[in-house]
């Protein structure tokens, strides 16, 4: 079973992504780990990602599709995928759509987190102390909300005519949104 879940920075998506992972036994996919060890390592890469999750961009579909493919094609990880945070453009939909076919591999279900401004900066603000994530200064997550928004519209476009696709209340409690996740896999 794989399964996406999209919403904007703060909706909940890792939490969710982390229960499915142990109800599933599948692989959390957070790209947004995945460029924070790119960081971590200093590496050519990491550098470029510093410098535009800084300055609140998106990081290139380029990169980003890059180690994405490196997930999809790990045979251990094949139908087992929790996509966190990926795709955040029509392009990386579109990728992941022909990373996924080219794998004889599906999306079985996509969950979009929907959630308002005020509750992400409200989030990102507990995060930010929680976790002391360089990333989560509110400069920042007010630009990245906007470029989320501006961006995933067409996103949201693409994936709400699939079947598989639910819309779920972000600003629920957590256990509720889990709860509705849960409904809809059956389980």
């Amino acid at each position: 079973m794989n399964i996406v879940l999209f919403g904007p920075p703060g909706a909940g998506k890792g939490t969710q992504a982390q229960y499915l992972e142990k109800k599933i036994n599948g692989f959390q996919i957070s790209t947004g780990d995945m460029l924070r060890n790119e960081i971590k390592r200093d590496s050519d890469i990491g550098k470029k990602i510093i410098n535009d999750m800084n300055d609140g961009k998106f990081v290139s579909d380029t990169i980003v599709n890059k180690l994405i493919q490196t997930v999809i094609s790990d045979p251990q990880k094949k139908d087992k995928l929790i996509f966190d945070g990926y795709p955040r453009s029509l392009s990386q939909a579109k990728n992941l759509d022909t990373l996924l076919n080219n794998s004889n591999q599906k999306l079985d279900f996509i969950f979009f987190l929907n959630v308002n401004k005020d509750t992400i900066v409200k989030r990102i603000e507990k995060r930010k102390i929680q976790e002391n994530r360089s990333d989560d200064d509110l400069k920042t997550i007010l630009k990245r909300y906007d470029t989320y928004m501006e961006t995933t519209k067409p996103v949201l476009d693409f994936y709400s005519k699939n079947p598989n696709f639910h819309e779920i209340d972000g600003t629920l409690e957590i256990d509720e949104i889990t709860a509705k996740i849960d409904h809809f896999l059956n389980v």
